[in-house]
């Protein structure tokens, strides 16, 4: 077979997000605040009914707005929310409107998916709509490649819905479907008596994975129709063939997050590498990352298999490299990870470190036949406590720390060649900050270039071929020679 590869990447204006020009959108038209970097940054305005412990102070207001100077990385705050929500923990752009979608957290009472508008000039966030999450502790949000339906996860009943997005304001609607690992099974946890899980000895460990935990969900990036849900007290990464004109997702088994004779590894967050059929699971009691290879050929095998078949599906992603997030010596009891991100330009994986309070950062290695696999950078201080979560700005070279336990913001600059992270002095008090969302406000009307997006034909066609350099890909896994651009549909962060 003759490799299809895609034609590079075209120009694309100022404001336009790599995002939006890998899943091949283009704009109609310019909007007023094109260019402009804004930073919204979601806080905790409630502790007593999280699953963990908060050490911050209880924000008044739950959402803040800034704008970032590129030049150098510093920040001005531009607006705070009016309207009254309860504890935003985790925020997702839109890539064809002005739209910020966050989703609230609470062990006591279902989430809720809250849909604002984003003013480019102001940055002002204006709520629009509010929808039952249906489950509680509300955690992830994740669009499909259309737009037509949000995928969304519920981490302290572990239920996984699909909800329908209406296709002109953008708002989201119902639920679609709903599934639920516990089977209706009651938890063994109890909302109003648990553990802190910032805690983790064994004795916490132990009552965090008495149940089912989901706590993400994202789209394999060349069918966009697979869905990794890492399991945090179930120790798995479940498999899912997801149907986006039902909105339904049929479970296709699961896969350890780890090496087999390890426990209390706590999946928490997945990514995949921009270009590599690679990804990255953050296993947060662990303090590892596990690394995979994603496999085109059972990818396609689990695509194709009738239902009744699918729970005996082959996993499609194997481990094949673990790595520690903290030095040898520092004990993991007293560590959880947070937030796990792949650098857009494909050469470093970062993770947030909670109690060692640093930035882990790995080199990704590209020659073969280690192409993927990650070596230690080094662990930079977050000028902080307890990062939750931190986001890189557009550019790539600055990073946002949310420290939550210090109510601080900080701001490094990233080295896009040594992977250093250097310290540039801006910090901004922020009560108890869980979340740092990159948004660049871009026209709102983007045209889907339909006739350019990669089909499944030609993804199947690339299931074993000869690349350049002597390489062969089969099965999407790289077993040598120079590595080969699959069409993808990019569903990362």
């Amino acid at each position: 077979l003759k490799a299809i590869v895609p034609d590079p990447p075209a120009q694309v204006p100022l404001g336009f997000s790599s995002t939006m020009a890998s899943q091949g959108f283009r704009h109609s038209g310019v909007a007023a605040g094109m260019g402009k970097q804004l930073i919204v940054v979601s806080c905790y305005t409630r502790f007593d009914n999280l699953a963990h412990g908060p050490r911050g102070t209880e924000a008044k207001r739950s959402l803040y707005t800034y704008s970032m100077d590129p030049a150098d990385g510093q920040m001005v705050l531009l607006a705070i929310t009016q309207d009254e929500v309860m504890n935003p923990a985790f925020s997702r752009f839109h890539p064809r409107k002005n739209l910020l979608y966050t989703c609230t957290e609470s062990v006591a009472e279902n989430g809720q998916i809250v849909t604002w508008r984003v003013c480019p000039e102001t940055g002002r966030l204006s709520k629009l709509a509010s929808s039952d999450a249906g489950g509680t502790s509300t955690c992830y949000l994740t669009l499909d490649k259309d737009c037509a339906n949000m995928l969304v996860v519920n981490y302290w009943d572990a239920t996984i819905g699909v909800f329908g997005v209406d296709p002109k304001q953008g708002c989201v609607e119902g639920a679609r479907s709903m599934f639920d690992p516990n089977g209706g099974r009651k938890m063994k946890a109890r909302h109003d008596k648990h553990v802190n899980h910032s805690q983790n000895d064994h004795s916490a460990q132990a009552e965090r994975q008495a149940d089912p935990h989901s706590h993400a969900v994202i789209l394999d990036p060349y069918f966009g129709r697979i869905a990794f849900v890492p399991d945090l007290g179930m120790d798995v990464v479940r498999q899912f063939r997801y149907d986006p004109k039902t909105g339904r997702l049929t479970g296709a088994g699961t896969l350890r997050s780890g090496p087999a004779d390890q426990k209390a590894l706590g999946p928490r967050y997945i990514e995949f590498h921009p270009t590599l059929p690679m990804c990255y699971v953050i296993n947060e009691l662990a303090s590892e990352v596990s690394v995979f290879e994603f496999d085109l050929h059972a990818a396609q095998q689990l695509l194709g298999s009738r239902i009744e078949d699918l729970e005996q599906a082959a996993p499609v992603l194997r481990l094949v490299q673990t790595i520690r997030t903290i030095p040898d010596a520092f004990p993991g009891k007293l560590n959880t990870c947070g937030r796990i991100a792949v650098h857009s330009a494909g050469n470093f994986v970062l993770v947030s470190n909670r109690g060692h309070d640093s930035i882990a950062v790995f080199r990704v290695q590209h020659a073969l036949p280690r192409a993927g696999m990650l070596t230690m950078v080094g662990n930079f201080h977050t000028r902080g406590a307890t990062p939750r979560h931190f986001q890189f700005d557009a550019s790539g070279q600055w990073l946002i720390t949310a420290n939550q336990d210090s109510d601080r913001i900080c701001v490094f600059r990233f080295n896009l060649a040594n992977g250093r992270l250097d310290w540039t002095g801006h910090e901004y008090r922020v009560p108890s900050p869980n979340f740092v969302c990159n948004v660049q406000p871009h026209a709102e009307e983007v045209v889907e270039l339909s006739d350019e997006r990669p089909s499944d034909a030609v993804a199947a066609d690339l299931a074993t071929q000869q690349v350049g350099g002597g390489g062969v890909l089969q099965g999407g896994l790289l077993r040598s020679g120079a590595t080969v651009p699959l069409p993808r549909i990019n569903s990362r962060l």
